[in-house]
């Protein structure tokens, strides 16, 4: 027993001088870590650390003046900044292109119908919900009426259709004060054709299309540089007008490329018109496609960006297929030939 316990509080001990030991090394382990630590800390500030591109002065990147336009230059006051403006200029205007480029030709990802999670086709062939103000494709209404006992529900949130034009523009009104973009691009289109009561008004079209546009609504963007093409509640300006295809091609128009394509072609820049073209076609957009092609028969395109340009507008045209969208298609294509007479 006397061993017993003796092994015992000897396994005691040594677990206490492990402890002991064990402190030390933590303790010594920790000064290392705060050493290591501090060292980092140190050389994030030296690498925080920004030269004054007119006097040369070094200083915290954080508090000095930044070029309000390519984001890339410093100053350590307001008065280098003024006084390096001319020599920056001319370097300042070629990023700020490049910077502007960049966002023009990204790729962008497909919006996609909430429903069918396919991508959306174009304008024509998509409904906009005034109750939910959800995109829907013309497949899943048509599919909606077709199988639904109560008839013109909307697909998304089952609400009941408006029973007169006070009732549409009520549910419109009501999706703008919750800051959705196209319920002020579809009230736009009512007073840009004069309809659902309210008075023709191109002013007011333009001013709700350019509320559309900072919501988010490329097609809002779209509308308003058409506007200023076509001199529509506006004065002619192709300047302003490319300024808003551009803002809505970056949203994803292929109606707006597609219009820069044609701007830069008429400046005789065949290298930017045919990216636009080619943009516009990979996303599924036959009529840039059909441009890209007669070019590419002239040698403005490669033989390896045509076919490129191809299989990606067939990739495009096969994910936005579905066979409830064809017979949409070909059932509201009856019902517009019936209604002609």
């Amino acid at each position: 027993m006397s061993t017993a316990v003796g092994n015992n509080n000897q396994y005691v001990g040594g677990s206490e001088e492990t402890t002991s030991n064990t402190k030390v090394n933590t303790s010594y382990a920790q000064n290392n870590i705060d050493t290591i630590t501090e060292g980092i800390d140190s050389i994030a500030m030296l690498d925080d650390k920004s030269t004054c591109a007119s006097c040369g002065k070094e200083g915290n990147s954080n508090d000095m003046n930044t070029c309000n336009k390519c984001k890339e230059v410093k100053y350590c006051n307001a008065a280098c900044k003024k006084k390096h403006r001319t020599k920056h200029k001319k370097a300042c205007d070629r990023r700020v292109a490049e910077l502007h480029d960049e966002q023009l030709f990204k790729e962008i990802e497909p919006e996609e119908c909430p429903i069918c999670m396919l991508p959306l086709p174009y304008a024509d062939q998509v409904t906009i919900g005034s109750c939910c103000g959800k995109r829907i494709c013309n497949g899943c209404r048509f599919a909606m009426e077709m199988t639904s006992e109560v008839k013109d529900l909307c697909a998304f949130c089952r609400t009941p259709p408006p029973i007169s034009d006070e009732d549409i523009t009520k549910r419109l009104k009501a999706l703008m004060n919750k800051g959705n973009g196209d319920g002020f691009y579809q009230l736009a289109g009512f007073y840009a054709r004069g309809m659902c009561v309210m008075p023709q008004d191109w002013n007011k079209a333009n001013e709700l299309n350019l509320k559309a546009g900072e919501l988010g609504c490329a097609d809002g963007y779209f509308n308003l540089g058409n506007s200023y093409s076509n001199a529509s509640g506006v004065e002619r300006d192709m300047k302003k007008a490319i300024y808003y295809w551009e803002l809505a091609a970056m949203g994803g128009s292929v109606y707006a490329r597609n219009n820069l394509g044609l701007e830069e072609l008429k400046k005789g820049n065949i290298h930017r018109a045919m990216k636009h073209y080619m943009m516009a076609a990979r996303a599924g957009y036959k009529k840039s496609l059909d441009i890209v092609k007669e070019c590419f028969i002239q040698g403005y395109v490669t033989k390896e960006e045509y076919a490129d340009t191809l299989r990606a507008y067939q990739k495009r045209q096969n994910e936005m297929k579905s066979d409830e969208r064809d017979k949409a298609k070909a059932a509201y294509r009856r019902f517009e030939v019936l209604t002609r007479f």
